[in-house]
């Protein structure tokens, strides 16, 4: 579905959407602060009654001027409304306050990108992650992830696991359909996947191959889970492009992993994927891709999270156009076999071969 191929809105409309992207960051702030604060939370435990500026900034431990400030931010933004001078939620407040999407996305956007982000400019113009030396001195984040504080940690692998993990119980039966018994999982992070396939299949052999500090932090979670045997591990650099991949598995899985590369890194890793595949093996891939979604908001999702790629994570990867990603599957000399879209939050698992 193309939700951006039209200019539908008034000119008043776009006037006061451009006031704000003007006034975003502010709103970000102020919206975060309202929950963190317990402003939120307060409201919504008063919300039949309503309280007044007083009442809420006692119950908050917060000066009277600080909350009034946040509150008539809040306003604005439509976060709480006001009757007979007493405040109280509004829906969006809501989802602000309860709605784990939105409390996992605004976390990782304050945690991990914020301040990052004061340095796209410079990300675009050279192709490198310049908001990365907020959080470290790595050449990307990925090398950085087990170094990370444990908040800004959190936050990442919050962010990373929300949106892979739902689609995980739908993909299992489609990734083990035709027997599949040996499986590499390219880039298997914690190693959540491998758990997921084991607990699915107890006959299940699977290779879990990444940079050592995601095995290390991989290693304990399979050895708490009971799996151990089931487990193996490959330590590598998969940017080395002189790092082949092992051979004699049933099948190779990638999830949420490809698009943390540029084009031309796609395609050097699905050629070594090709390479290492058996003539009648399968190389599966889970991806969100922003012109595969059904709803607008998944997309803006989507296309502002290629964002966090150029300036902190790499500088050269994204959130890819399903055609753009595609051209590079074909260019390593694969084909797709089958393709199913809209798996959990808006995934698409590609079921590719190689090409004849």
């Amino acid at each position: 579905m193309n939700f951006f191929d039209k200019d539908n809105i008034s000119a008043f409309e776009a006037k006061e959407i451009a006031q704000w992207i003007a006034f975003g960051p502010i709103v970000f702030q102020a919206a975060r602060i309202l929950r963190n604060s317990g402003i939120l939370s307060t409201l919504e435990e008063n919300n039949s009654v309503g309280l007044s500026l007083s009442e809420i900034a006692e119950k908050v431990k917060l000066p009277i001027y600080g909350t009034r400030v946040l509150l008539e931010s809040g306003l604005g933004m439509g976060l709480v409304i006001s009757k007979n001078e007493k405040y109280q939620l509004s829906k969006t407040g809501m989802f602000i306050l309860n709605d784990e999407l939105t409390r996992i996305n605004m976390d990782f956007v304050h945690d991990v990108c914020y301040k990052g982000l004061f340095n796209l400019d410079k990300s675009i113009e050279n192709g490198k992650p310049e908001g990365l030396k907020e959080l470290g001195a790595w050449p990307t984040i990925y090398e950085g992830l087990s170094q990370l504080p444990e908040h800004i940690q959190k936050s990442w692998f919050s962010f990373d696991h929300f949106y892979s993990d739902i689609a995980f119980p739908h993909v299992l039966a489609h990734v083990f359909k035709n027997g599949v018994k040996k499986i590499l999982d390219i880039g298997g992070n914690t190693g959540n996947w491998a758990i997921a396939c084991a607990q699915y299949a107890p006959d299940i052999q699977i290779t879990i191959m990444d940079l050592p500090g995601q095995l290390d932090i991989a290693s304990k979670k399979i050895e708490e889970a009971g799996i151990g045997k089931q487990v193996s591990f490959v330590s590598a650099n998969i940017l080395d492009k002189g790092q082949n991949f092992p051979e004699g598995y049933d099948a190779i899985w990638m999830s949420q992993f490809l698009d943390c590369f540029s084009e031309e890194e796609i395609i050097s890793i699905l050629k070594r994927c090709h390479t290492a595949l058996s003539d009648d093996g399968s190389v599966f891939i889970l991806e969100t891709f922003w012109d595969r979604q059904k709803f607008k908001v998944a997309s803006f999702c989507l296309q502002q999270t290629s964002l966090y790629f150029t300036a902190m994570a790499n500088g050269n990867s994204q959130m890819y156009h399903s055609e753009t990603f595609i051209n590079c599957i074909h260019k390593a000399g694969l084909q797709i076999s089958e393709q199913i879209d809209n798996i959990g939050l808006g995934h698409t698992l590609l079921k590719c071969k190689k090409g004849k």
